[in-house]
């Protein structure tokens, strides 16, 4: 698959999402191609860090509007992204595959303590990654605006983002009550 579009849609869905995505933070050990669909957003600081608890904890409380992680997660790591985030915060995160059910019952339970919206989407490669959101719904907040003024992109546009959140049947009964939309 082409790999532009992984780092389109973990990059521009949280950020077109955000109300004002000043600050952005990557969490990633090969950040470069998340760094550069980042910087597209002018009016946005970047800050990259690598994957690791000790450079995550870190750094100030509620500093990011978007946080974009690629570590693996779990109890500690989530409390502390809810440390960085600001009250109206969007954090995106890789996740093992939908078919693996009861591991993502378990994380979306354990972001369901500091998160109001956790949605999975497609993210182009047949895979997904999971939306979550403080305050912002991420197919009924998008801006337009910032979204459709994004220069040079190949994939992502103001018609992917809210498509990339549709599930089929099959997904919709199984996360029945776990993915807070």
């Amino acid at each position: 698959m082409r790999d532009f579009i992984y780092a389109e849609m973990m990059v521009h869905v949280p950020v077109c999402t955000s109300k004002e995505a000043k600050n952005i933070l990557i969490i990633s050990n090969r950040a470069e191609k998340l760094s550069k669909e980042a910087v597209r957003h002018n009016e946005s600081k970047v800050t990259v860090i690598s994957c690791s608890l000790n450079e995550v904890s870190s750094l100030a409380d509620g500093t990011y509007d978007v946080v974009i992680s690629e570590m693996p997660s779990d109890r500690a790591f989530f409390a502390q992204v809810n440390r960085l985030l600001k009250v109206d915060g969007q954090f995106v995160t890789t996740h093992p595959s939908l078919d693996d059910v009861e591991s993502n019952k378990i994380l979306m339970t354990t972001l369901a303590n500091y998160f109001k919206i956790i949605m999975p989407y497609n993210i182009g490669d047949g895979s997904t990654a999971l939306f979550c959101s403080k305050e912002y719904h991420p197919t009924a907040d998008i801006n337009l605006q910032r979204a459709d003024m994004l220069d040079g992109l190949s994939y992502y546009n103001c018609d992917i983002h809210p498509a990339a959140f549709a599930m089929g049947n099959y997904i919709r009964k199984e996360y029945l009550g776990i993915i807070k939309n």
